[in-house]
């Protein structure tokens, strides 16, 4: 019995070499047939002897050996007979939600003069194997591309070695398993759901189980998520057999959402054939598969749908999933002035704010489409941002009502910074959103170059395993397909709250744009494309085989889908302007009403409010939390300035923030170490100097109803986190969004996020945004990259003309600064910057500050303020008058 033993252990460590060979192996290898060198292995000559030492050991006495081997021996209970079980795992590794197995009896299993030979333990992990090979790389070789050979999408149970003839496979041959043994009934692991309410299958039911499951138009990549829950649940949504189908109602509901979504573009280009609209031929799917996500997550709670998305497809999703009125999208196509001051902008970048009843659950959810620049994955941090906010309105604690969706090219998924910095922000405690589900339009080109030049990565998906996100990998002209990935999408972000990913591999009908010519670089594959069906087309043929759907249906059905856009396109030619608010993504119900642009409110405070929230933010933490000896210093210092009613650059702030929290206003400060301050000069948050992550944060028990502060130490990154602080701050106009860079130099790694978004999101889109920009300069020897926030560029971007002036010289200080981009200042006392922090919620507009503050000045002597300049009747306008008389 002890050979035995000993010999299920060694087979044991040889799966498992076996395993971590195969994980090493690179996935351009070819399916199942090369082997990887396992250097690395820790199966050696001594371990059998090694192995019968320890367990001899355990005989006589448990505790003589190690816990982990006092454990192990116990739980493979070698008092009985060993059989082919799979190993038993502990419980708190063991998955919640496991199948019924048959658990064999002592009846069942092998005698001990008839144990399980070596042979036979081995091909049962053979088995194993296979199974796991299948799971960790049966995406590699899935029918994900449409412009290769597929299989009949009517036909639900072909297998890949069926459809094109492999057997037996060479995933067998390569765990070197007899074509014999093919028959043979093998006992499956807990580690698969192939078996549906079986235990044990033959093993060519078994390989061709899989085959269905994880080689056919779905690839999908989990195995490297470290939860046994969450990759038993995908198993059980993936390998049941026949849980990738949809009924009757569901295929009919998805030729009607396809056909809306194949004949738009088909309209547009018999209308506008040259005009660039960036359409989304050969990838139409993905608006019945953006419906799905929808309808899913409405039945999930969902309520709000925010959406990110590039210029491709974007007028199709403002047609079908926005529900745009047509003749506005036509409107754009005529070249016609717009009603709004400021630029504009195209018609592929426009955004939108809609509230529609979903059909499918009944309920009322609001869509937004966040508008984008021409920077293809710029809009999506802001967008994050969005969804943060929206849930904090919300008190979404869970996260369930308000759901991201974005939509990426798979050249600038995996080519553009940006994607890596939002995507790092979905676990971040005061970043995540509760998961996103990504969308890739895998047109395989990215403008004209190759993926094989664009990338250095199998997937443009790769990105997304570091945060364990699955990926679904799917042919776009599998519509059935599609759409069940869809829905999976959306109930894994609802139950797991993180994120997702759905890769439809697709093509590109036209060049870049409708007016380019891509037979110059990709001759070969354009001239593959250009015989393709449309996937409606195709699905049309399909359904009628399946007695889904009728000609005489579909012909009426499109017939009437043109007389709509026709009637449409006539209400269009009528109009003779455009007005961008119309296409306004986040407007703010009452904020401009009753308002007088001229006139500011004070931004002054009673002396009460300020003593009180002085006299706070300058006492220790409560109780007996101990912090460190320096700060009981500082704390002495600050009361003593509270004592003499002065002020430094530290309480000042402290005393903006504190005052508008009072006032009920959200106040929300982020950035590289915010916390403490780049200059140890703020200090928010405490930390327990001998209980490890027990903190205190200031400001947050000023009042019992007063509003939420947020402060936050972002990750290293300036365009991301920027860019979500900008989404944030377009929410609600009664909130202080506060962005801060640890110098203000290194703000350049967002320049792209200040020119197309902050600074001129109001003239090409007109929507203010009020957030704050804290900047520290100062030339004090810390080298080039530490001194100057370069505020010569952010005055150039303050104006279109600066020499233009108000006609009208009446309250011309407001009149500019409703003008301008956005307030670019520089303060050098406390009362100021407390005066100028307070005017942004105070002014009836909105505009973003782009403040410089200091770096010396935070503790000089003479960069002090009293009381007195912070109370009723000063404000940020007349404060320079009353201390210096001009």
């Amino acid at each position: 019995m002890l050979k035995i033993a000993v010999a299920n252990i060694i087979q044991i460590i040889k799966a498992l070499n076996t395993y971590l060979a195969q994980r090493r192996l690179s996935k351009s290898e070819k399916f199942g047939t090369s082997a990887a060198s396992n250097k690395e292995s820790f199966l050696n000559g001594d371990s059998k002897e090694y192995i019968e030492d320890m367990y001899k050991a355990w005989l006589r006495d448990p505790s003589s050996v190690h816990a982990s081997w006092d454990a192990y021996f116990r739980e493979r209970d070698y008092q009985r007979p060993p059989t082919l079980e799979p190993v038993l795992v502990k419980k708190q590794l063991a998955p919640t939600n496991t199948p019924k197995t048959t658990v064999r009896t002592a009846a069942t299993a092998p005698s001990v003069s008839n144990p399980a030979s070596p042979k036979e333990i081995d091909e049962h992990l053979n088995v194993q194997a296979i199974i796991r090979s299948y799971q960790v790389r049966g995406h590699l070789v899935a029918r994900t591309n449409p412009l290769y050979e597929m299989f009949d999408i009517n036909d639900k149970t072909t297998s890949l070695s069926e459809k094109f003839g492999k057997s037996p496979p060479e995933v067998i041959r390569y765990h070197k398993i007899e074509s014999s043994m093919m028959n043979t009934p093998f006992l499956l692991p807990e580690s698969t759901r192939i078996g549906g309410s079986e235990t044990s299958l033959p093993l060519k039911e078994i390989v061709k189980r899989l085959e269905l499951a994880y080689c056919r138009h779905i690839g999908i990549e989990y195995m490297y998520i470290n939860d046994v829950e969450r990759c038993n649940w995908l198993r059980e949504h993936f390998e049941v057999p026949g849980v990738v189908s949809l009924n009757k109602a569901e295929k009919r509901l998805l030729l009607t959402r396809l056909a809306r979504a194949v004949l738009f573009e088909k309209f547009l280009q018999r209308k506008w054939p040259s005009e660039k609209r960036f359409g989304i031929e050969g990838c139409e799917i993905m608006i019945p598969c953006i419906k799905t996500i929808i309808d899913t997550c409405s039945q999930l709670d969902g309520e709000m749908i925010i959406l990110g998305m590039a210029h491709r497809g974007r007028l199709n999703v403002l047609a079908n999933i926005c529900r745009k009125p047509l003749k506005k999208i036509f409107a754009q196509f005529h070249g016609l002035e717009p009603e709004d001051e400021g630029s504009g902008d195209v018609k592929y970048h426009l955004g939108v704010y809609a509230e529609r009843k979903n059909n499918v659950t009944n309920k009322m959810v609001k869509i937004v489409l966040v508008a984008n620049p021409s920077h293809l994955e710029e809009g999506h941090s802001v967008c994050q941002g969005r969804v943060r906010a929206e849930q904090f309105y919300l008190n979404d604690d869970e996260q369930k009502k308000v759901i991201p969706i974005l939509m990426h090219g798979d050249a600038a998924f995996c080519g553009e910074g940006i994607c890596y910095e939002t995507i790092n922000l979905s676990n971040l405690t005061n970043y995540k959103t509760g998961g996103t589900i990504h969308i890739v339009v895998n047109n395989q080109i990215g403008f004209t170059t190759d993926p094989r030049f664009s990338r250095s990565a199998p997937y443009c998906t790769d990105i997304a395993k570091v945060v364990n996100a699955p990926v679904f990998h799917v042919n776009s002209d599998d519509p059935e397909s599609a759409i069940y990935v869809s829905k999976i999408a959306a109930m894994w972000r609802q139950k797991f709250k993180t994120d997702v990913v759905i890769d439809i591999v697709c093509y590109r009908k036209h060049g870049h744009n409708e007016a380019d010519e891509p037979m110059f670089t990709q001759p070969v594959l354009y001239t593959k494309i250009k015989g393709m069906k449309n996937v409606w087309e195709k699905y049309c043929e399909a359904a009628k085989q399946q007695g889904i759907v009728t000609d005489a249906e579909i012909n009426a059905y499109r017939d009437t889908y043109d007389k709509i856009c026709e009637l449409e396109f006539a209400k269009a030619a009528k109009e003779t302007t455009v007005r961008f608010g119309d296409w306004i993504d986040s407007p703010w119900k009452h904020f401009f009403k009753n308002k007088d642009m001229t006139k500011c409110e004070p931004t002054g405070v009673s002396l009460d409010v300020i003593k009180h929230i002085a006299t706070k933010f300058s006492t220790p933490p409560p109780g007996d939390f101990l912090i460190h000896k320096n700060l009981q210093r500082i704390l002495r210092l600050r009361m003593d300035m509270v004592k003499n009613e002065t002020i430094d650059w530290a309480l000042g702030e402290a005393l903006t923030f504190g005052s508008l929290l009072k006032e009920g206003v959200h106040v929300r400060l982020s950035g590289e170490d915010v916390e403490r301050g780049t200059f140890s000069h703020r200090h928010h948050v405490l930390h327990h100097q001998t209980k490890d992550k027990t903190r205190y944060t200031y400001l947050r028990d000023l009042y019992p109803d007063q509003a939420s502060y947020t402060v936050s130490n972002s990750p290293i990154s300036e365009y991301g986190v920027l860019g979500f602080e900008h989404g944030y701050s377009m929410v609600n106009p009664h909130s202080l969004i506060i962005w801060e860079a640890q110098f203000g130099d290194f703000a350049n790694n967002g320049q792209t996020m200040f020119d197309t978004m902050i600074c001129s999101g109001q003239s090409k889109w007109i929507r203010q945004c009020g957030m704050v920009c804290l900047l520290p300069h100062g030339l004090e020897g810390q080298g080039p990259e530490h001194s100057s926030a370069r505020v010569e560029r952010y005055l150039e971007l303050c104006a279109d003309d600066p020499d233009y002036l108000p006609p009208d010289f009446t309250n011309l200080a407001m009149k500019q600064l409703f003008d301008i981009n956005w307030i670019v200042a520089n303060c050098t006392t406390p009362a100021n910057y407390f005066h100028l922090l307070r005017r942004q919620i105070k002014l009836p507009f909105r505009k973003p500050l782009m403040l410089m503050t200091p770096k010396s000045l935070l503790r000089h002597p003479e960069a002090r303020s009293n009381f007195s300049e912070m109370k009723e009747g000063w404000g940020c306008f007349d404060s320079c008058e009353k201390l210096f008389g001009h």
